[in-house]
């Protein structure tokens, strides 16, 4: 029940990953000593908003009346963080105070932003899920004019928008007053900047692309210097297919929880997430110093390329916190007093040399002058279980002067050539089992791939010869389901076996 006059109560959104759960700001106004305390398990953040509170209702003209004012965050057993309470709390503070002659229904809105000390309202993170939990709730949400545009990619949500606390106020007295409305921007798909076509030679690394795009899958590049890997890792992007809107607005809101900007109209766009090699733990997978533990580098390239470039430069210990992500696909944060759960789907691509030096211990040069002990200690910072979740290993040989200095070759496919390849073998993916083959579970692979005797021996073999673990097993199946699936073949042949097989025993530098 909401009332004037000594109390009333609001409806805001809190964060917790990327959900948004209902926060009830009641506000109690009685005779006392003047004062305005804020409980409900607030962070310092929150509990600084009754100064913020106080300059920016006195500066919008009205009073900041000599009651006691207690402000209640329900429930009490959501941590609370950030200045997304502001407005909420201002305006409970007005209506229990009898400042606000209501002409609107609080219970149909719902309150988001922060206020600066002179009433004006500035952008906060984590606007989309609120948006999508206030659309399930039948609310309204008021942001930030800041926050309009990203609200406004939720379609068939009522979102408005305002610029300060005196505009706000007056639609709630005001109902011929009315906020600003999203501006709708449709989705136009964009020309790519770096296409697959500018990489000269690397007929072998283009193909491998072609095939990690098709099915999901994951791949080490590994060579020398200047070879071309970070080119290819850079064109991945632009063979895969735009995210579908529903997806688009899942990674749009952990972007939005992390406070990164979102470009509306490339919002469906695949992105290439890059952190660097001194990317701590908490950067790579989540968490980090203060109240909302945030989403890190793998969330953010949840339905993207995560690209870990100079693999071995990394922390070890960053690294080996990327296994389980790796296999669940999400990410699980604990705090003492929260859990946090963010998606991390991701195609991870990393590129590593194969020695210190940067070239292969039998360069035809001799640009090797590592010692077998230096080349050891090199390779062993990649421990074994993180490349065993890998399931392509790909040799980038230099390019030679010939493929340099020529002509541009005549039959380049461009990206846009081979997306539409990748678009045909994704859709007859997604048609037979709902999803990529990357994500078949062992139980579905029984279903979807029945290999002959000659296949099965060959595949015996190699897991004999090459050391391989079960999981290796199961990832071979996978790359060669998508083999598969490129030449619209119904079974999985020798051939697709033997070419999955040669990604698993490329890498010659262990």
């Amino acid at each position: 029940m909401i009332t004037a006059g000594h109390y009333a109560t609001l409806f805001s959104r809190a964060l917790n990953g990327v959900q948004a759960p209902q926060v009830e700001v009641e506000v109690h106004a009685t005779n006392g000593l003047p004062g305005l305390s804020v409980v409900g398990l607030p962070e310092t953040s929150v509990k600084e908003s009754k100064d913020r509170v106080r300059s920016a209702v006195i500066s919008s003209g009205f009073e900041m009346a000599p009651k006691r004012i207690t402000i209640n965050l329900a429930p009490a057993d959501i941590p609370k963080q950030g200045g997304r309470y502001d407005l909420a709390i201002a305006l409970g503070v007005l209506v229990a105070t009898g400042q606000l002659p209501l002409q609107r229904d609080l219970n149909e809105i719902e309150w988001l932003g922060e206020l600066s000390l002179n009433g004006e309202l500035r952008a906060v993170p984590g606007v989309l899920p609120a948006v999508i939990q206030a659309k399930q709730a039948g609310r309204t949400l008021i942001v930030p004019l800041a926050n309009l545009a990203e609200a406004g990619l939720v379609e068939g949500a009522s979102v408005l928008g305002a610029d300060n606390l005196l505009s706000v106020c007056r639609f709630l007295t005001d109902t011929t007053f009315e906020l600003a409305l999203p501006e709708r921007v449709a989705y136009q798909p964009q020309p790519v900047s770096q296409d697959l076509a500018d990489i000269r030679g690397q007929h072998q690394a283009k193909r491998v692309l072609e095939v990690c795009a098709s099915g999901g899958h994951s791949l080490l590049m590994i060579g020398p210097p200047g070879s071309g890997k970070s080119m290819l890792a850079s064109r991945l992007v632009s063979l895969m297919p735009d995210l579908p809107l529903e997806q688009a607005i899942e990674v749009a809101s952990i972007h939005s929880v992390a406070g990164k900007s979102i470009d509306v109209a490339r919002f469906c766009q695949r992105q290439l997430i890059q952190p660097h090699h001194t990317a701590t733990a908490a950067a790579m997978v989540g968490g980090g110093s203060g109240g909302h533990p945030k989403p890190g580098a793998v969330s953010l390239a949840h339905r993207s390329v995560l690209f870990l470039d100079e693999l071995p430069e990394f922390n070890r210990a960053v690294l080996e916190a990327l296994r389980e992500p790796l296999e669940t696909g999400e990410v699980e944060i604990a705090r003492v007093n929260q859990k946090v759960t963010y998606p991390a789907k991701v195609q991870l691509v990393c590129a590593m040399n194969p020695t210190p030096s940067g070239f292969f211990p039998d360069d035809p040069l001799g640009r090797c002058h590592d010692t077998p002990e230096q080349v050891h200690r090199y390779r062993q910072k990649i421990s074994g279980p993180l490349l065993d979740r890998i399931d392509c290993h790909l040799e980038v040989p230099p390019v030679d002067f010939a493929a340099l200095s020529g002509a541009p070759e005549a039959d380049a496919e461009t990206s846009a050539q081979v997306r539409a390849r990748v678009i045909e073998c994704q859709n007859r993916q997604i048609h037979r089992q709902g999803c990529l083959n990357s994500h078949l579970s062992p139980k579905q692979l029984e279903r979807q791939v029945e290999l002959d005797a000659t296949s099965k021996q060959l595949l015996a073999q190699a897991m004999d010869r090459l050391g391989l673990s079960a999981r290796a097993y199961h990832r071979i199946l996978r790359v060669a389901r998508t083999l598969a699936d490129m030449t619209a073949s119904a079974d999985v042949t020798v051939p697709h076996v033997a070419e999955a097989i040669a990604y698993r025993s490329l890498d010659k530098t262990r």
